[in-house]
């Protein structure tokens, strides 16, 4: 791909049936225009975190786009939508949730999109499978995944894939 930037996706569901839909939900970024999935992160399990509801499962993808970071998200808000995503309130239990990590070393800050994502540090479901397939991974402004492990190291999270 000429002028790609890599993007790291965040995957989360609890609704449903999380499993399948987090299968479907890698197939479906395997299929976005002018961008490769390069590497997906095994499953977790993780309770909710200031919500309510199931266990979540959750993953990482990294793809390589050519899609500029506002279409990216326009796209996985596109695929949330298909798998019948409603936002009746902040943290509402989800059938797909789907988050702009990291979009190459681009800090983004418009009212539609943060990158990085604001609360990624914070959040062992999110660095845990981000660490997977990118341990050496940096935050723009936070440092390097692998250290920012250690800030989450007490939140219970369960690794159910290889």
């Amino acid at each position: 791909m000429i002028d790609s930037s890599p993007a790291f996706i965040g995957l989360g569901a609890n609704l449903g049936d999380p499993l399948a839909t987090l299968a479907a939900a890698r197939a479906e970024l395997a299929r976005l225009p002018r961008t490769v999935l390069r590497r997906f992160s095994p499953l977790y399990r993780s309770a909710p975190i200031d919500a309510t509801g199931p266990d979540f499962i959750n993953a990482v993808a990294l793809v390589d786009t050519e899609l500029s970071a506002p279409a990216l998200l326009a796209e996985l808000q596109r695929i949330e939508a298909t798998f019948g995503r409603l936002r009746p309130y902040r943290n509402a239990p989800r059938t797909l949730d789907l988050d702009l990590l990291l979009y190459g070393d681009e800090r983004i800050d418009t009212p539609q999109l943060t990158v990085p994502h604001p609360r990624l540090h914070r959040r062992a479901f999110v660095l845990r499978p981000l660490s997977d397939v990118a341990p050496d991974a940096v935050v723009p402004g936070l440092g390097r995944v692998d250290a920012l492990l250690d800030g989450v190291a007490d939140q219970p999270i369960e690794r159910l894939s290889p």
